[in-house]
């Protein structure tokens, strides 16, 4: 199985990539349109289109994109090994990744059911927490300090 992957290594490293900017991406936009969705009166025009804009996001790019990182993840991370401090510490914050994606998905149907009651600052607040998780993991795969 490991030559398969060392054939196939650069490939999925670059589909790797690929998944992980577009899970990033909505990672980054998800929240942002909480923040202006949670300006909004329920059930207006505007409320009613930004549930649209989420559910799309979501579904659309935001799930389908982790997917994608997991299933481009699992084979790098068999193929260079669990040994190296910085894989641990780079797999812990991917899992803490994987944390926001869950809670930002249930803020999602807060809002499609009209119960959202977390003011716009909030969102704001929760809209940093990829970018924190992702400098860390940058500084593990690429200076690899451990």
């Amino acid at each position: 199985m490991s030559e398969l992957i060392a054939s196939w290594y650069d490939w999925i490293k670059m589909l790797h990539v690929l998944a992980v900017i577009t899970w990033m991406a909505a990672l980054f936009y998800l929240p942002r349109l909480f923040v202006y969705h949670a300006m909004e009166t329920p059930g207006s025009a505007t409320s009613e289109t930004f549930k649209v804009m989420e559910r799309k996001l979501q579904r659309g790019i935001m799930t389908p994109s982790l997917v994608g990182v997991l299933l481009t993840g699992i084979p790098l991370v068999v193929h260079i090994g669990w040994s190296s401090g910085w894989v641990h510490v780079k797999l812990t914050m991917v899992a803490l990744m994987v944390v926001c994606h869950v809670l930002y998905s249930r803020w999602r149907l807060d809002f499609l059911h009209d119960r959202n009651t977390r003011p716009h600052t909030f969102y704001r607040l929760a809209n940093e927490a990829p970018t924190l998780l992702l400098m860390v993991i940058l500084i593990m795969v690429i200076v690899k300090p451990f």
